[in-house]
């Protein structure tokens, strides 16, 4: 961990995520930056078991990373298999096909100031070492130091070439932007329609969000939903 947390002040970052895994005894792990209320932006991970958890989280506005972000402490489920069904009651019917069995969430900041969430998954449940979770401490320290520098901003230099759907959010933003136009809405309830349409309809809140900057989809305000494509009102 101590020559992964050298090289995280490089510029060439891309393969310290999976580095950063393999230290910590989990099998992926993600780094997201807050970027309103408890959303957050995903900026550095070490696959696409990572990407798929932090696009679920997102979508539906619950578990264990907005969880950490809100209240700014430690969010572990060593088995969520035993966590109790009313805590992320929507989020655990989402991962039912995803193979995670454990997840810890370390909250990014520093004393009231929030920066983001450090995300370790594993496919096996079980806690983590003291050593592990020592380590997870240390870097969660030096990833908010680096955010709290400016350093999010180079996010060519964290995120994987292989990591496709990094940065995508930002459609979700502007989509969500034209929606508060839409249905003259403020921008959280305008997120948070558009993220009932994304899980109603069973896709991507990104695939969705595309459709509505692409004017392909159109909320009104006398509607549950979003106007289905080809068929524009209001």
């Amino acid at each position: 961990m101590a020559e992964i947390l050298a090289l995280l002040h490089r510029r060439d970052r891309s393969h310290t995520a999976v580095a950063s895994a393999a230290a910590l005894g989990v099998d992926s792990i993600a780094a997201s930056l807050a970027v309103s209320g408890s959303a957050s932006e995903l900026v550095w991970c070490s696959g696409d078991l990572s990407v798929r958890f932090e696009d679920a989280q997102f979508t539906l506005g619950e578990g264990p990373g907005p969880d950490a972000l809100r209240s700014g402490e430690l969010v572990a489920a060593p088995d969520l298999a035993r966590i109790r069904p009313d805590r992320w009651p929507v989020l655990a019917q989402t991962l039912e096909g995803l193979p995670v069995r454990a997840v810890f969430c370390f909250p990014l900041g520093l004393g009231a100031i929030r920066v983001g969430v450090l995300t370790a998954l594993r496919r096996s449940s079980g806690p983590m070492s003291e050593q592990q979770a020592t380590d997870a401490l240390a870097l969660s320290a030096v990833l908010t130091a680096l955010f709290l520098g400016g350093d999010g901003r180079l996010l060519d230099s964290w995120a994987p070439a292989e990591s496709t759907r990094v940065l995508q959010r930002a459609v979700v933003h502007q989509a969500t932007g034209m929606i508060t136009v839409q249905l003259d809405v403020p921008f959280p309830e305008a997120l948070l329609r558009l993220r009932a349409s994304a899980y109603s309809s069973g896709r991507p809140i990104n695939d969705v969000a595309h459709d509505v900057v692409a004017r392909r989809l159109r909320f009104h305000v006398a509607m549950n939903g979003p106007n289905p494509p080809g068929n524009p009102r209001g």
